[in-house]
């Protein structure tokens, strides 16, 4: 049988010019050959992410690995955990699991974590960290990192600001340096279009230094130990060599056409998917105002067997998601990031008009 084209949040569908672009002989990680392709690459990511300080770093991880990172090396008091879905709730449990004293600040799912509740939890004391997830995969919301940035260096400028940008990163905007951010992670097979197995980390050098304090560290995702190898275009442990000449190769490809015009797609993927839904009965799970713009996620409101829809849709081409955990059956959820167009959103959607005709 034909494959199914992906459009579930991850991984995501993937060129078949940025999938050759891996076969390439394989070369010493510290060699300077691949020193000029690491070094190319974090060029490269610094035009993408439009930042000019701080340390862009490769885990040769998915983007769980920058969750732990992120809590070994920056939480040495506590960390408030902004919780609104299933993989803000893993971050909580990574702090937990890490020793961490994580206090969770919990959204209703389909809600987002607002920033006068974050203002507030924080007023409390006591906290040297807050994570957020900026798109929460499981409910579709999109949180508004800016507003949560603005609070934090008003109120609390000494509070280390970590954002999971794992399906929102190379989809949606991200103004590290203007909002405030200090850590900020997302694996490649989203909004990047390429395989899983890489974690892109951007860190400030107040994260840098804050991490320098900081005991237990662990030993794979020791932040400074990355820093001093970065600097020489290399990575502590033996990187996914093969990952990085696709993200080599899709980062040239990105930047030819541009970020904004990859944005815009989305975003009008975005609106032309929600707009369907509504028009066909059902309605959009996330609260106005935080909806996501890599993924829809759509409530069944037409109480439709979403089991079926998705198998039926499979059947015509399109691989779409049910509702996450809990969530099965009550919703479904269409990815549009990475490298899909806007023909391949008509496509989907056309297939689910059949198939709603038959069910």
């Amino acid at each position: 049988m034909p494959k199914a084209k992906l459009m579930i949040p991850g991984p995501v569908e993937v060129r078949e010019d940025v999938l050759k672009a891996q076969a390439r002989p394989m070369i010493s990680h510290r060699d300077k050959e691949y020193s000029d392709l690491q070094g190319g690459i974090v060029s490269k990511l610094r035009q993408a992410l439009e930042v000019k300080g701080g340390h862009l770093l490769l885990f040769s991880s998915s983007g769980t690995g920058g969750m732990e990172a992120g809590v070994r090396n920056l939480v040495s008091k506590r960390v408030l955990s902004c919780v609104c879905g299933a993989f803000s709730d893993r971050w909580y449990k990574t702090a937990q699991s890490n020793g961490k004293d994580a206090v969770a600040l919990n959204a209703d799912w389909g809600k987002g974590n607002h920033a006068d509740e974050i203002d507030k939890a924080l007023s409390k004391g006591g906290f040297d960290a807050v994570h957020v997830t900026h798109s929460e995969t499981s409910t579709g919301v999109l949180n508004h990192l800016d507003e949560i940035g603005a609070v934090l260096k008003k109120k609390y400028p000494d509070v280390i600001y970590l954002v999971d940008a794992v399906s929102s990163m190379a989809g949606v905007p991200i103004r590290m340096e203007e909002w405030g951010i200090d850590f900020v992670f997302a694996g490649t097979q989203k909004g990047w279009g390429l395989p899983p197995g890489l974690c892109i980390v951007w860190a400030s050098d107040r994260a840098i230094e804050k991490a320098k304090t900081v005991a237990n560290r662990g030993y794979y995702f020791d932040l400074p130990k990355y820093v001093d190898m970065n600097a020489k275009n290399q990575t502590p442990e033996t990187p996914a060599i093969s990952l990085l000449y696709a993200l080599d190769f899709q980062l040239g490809r990105m930047l030819a056409q541009g970020m904004a015009n990859r944005y815009a797609v989305n975003l009008r993927n975005a609106q032309r998917v929600r707009g369907w839904a509504v028009e066909r009965g059902f309605g959009i799970y996330p609260e106005k105002g935080y909806e996501g713009i890599t993924l829809t996620c759509v409530s069944n409101k037409r109480g439709i067997d979403q089991g079926k829809f998705v198998k039926a849709l499979k059947d015509r081409g399109y691989l779409i998601s049910d509702g996450y955990g809990d969530l099965k059956g009550k919703m479904f959820r269409i990815a549009h990031m990475g490298d899909l167009t806007e023909d391949d959103v008509a496509g989907v959607l056309g297939a689910a008009d059949e198939v709603l005709k038959t069910i």
